[in-house]
């Protein structure tokens, strides 16, 4: 096993690794973003940089699904057992690093160690990541504000037109796929 270990690291590249490194942090990020701080006082933060390592080093491994719904978990656990109160910068930027620790472990997952990578390929990757968490955290703002224009109203008009969003971006994507 060490053998393979130093075989990897000494054919390895920059993208790939710096791919496993952006699973690392965003990974780490949403952890850390879930979980309510008197959990991560102690030695539970070293669990979710294990983790988070395990899902980096793995990413085509179930470690990733595991780190995203521990992710979840954690936020579950501060609203309703710590009684935390759901902020929205806290929500936009849970769903943002859970977002983009599922397609950085795609990219990495789809990149052998050794592969090199053309500088092209990381920007538009990474701006069509980028675009697709602003437009979310952007439109979610939107809904919301909308959504408490009536006052004491419930949140319903939002998350109605969050599932049509949800539909047309689903539909725009089957479409743009039949297409090619």
């Amino acid at each position: 096993m060490i053998a393979r270990i130093t075989y990897v690291l000494s054919r390895a590249t920059a993208g790939p690794l710096l791919a496993r490194a952006g699973v690392f942090a965003v990974a780490l990020a949403a952890l850390v973003v879930g979980f309510p701080a008197e959990m991560r006082a102690g030695y539970f933060t070293g669990v979710l940089v294990i983790l988070a390592g395990a899902a980096a080093i793995l990413p085509r491994s179930p470690l990733v699904t595991l780190a995203i719904l521990v992710a979840v978990a954690g936020w579950v656990i501060s609203t309703i057992w710590y009684e935390d109160p759901v902020e929205l910068w806290r929500l936009i930027a849970l769903a943002s690093f859970l977002y983009l620790t599922h397609s950085l472990a795609a990219l990495a997952a789809l990149l052998p160690y050794d592969a090199h990578i053309p500088a092209e390929v990381t920007v538009r990757w990474l701006s069509r990541a980028l675009a697709v968490v602003l437009g979310a955290a952007v439109l979610t703002v939107l809904l919301l504000s909308a959504a408490n224009q009536g006052g004491e109203r419930d949140l319903l008009p939002a998350a109605l037109a969050g599932l049509a969003v949800a539909v047309g971006a689903t539909g725009l994507l089957a479409w743009l796929l039949r297409r090619r």
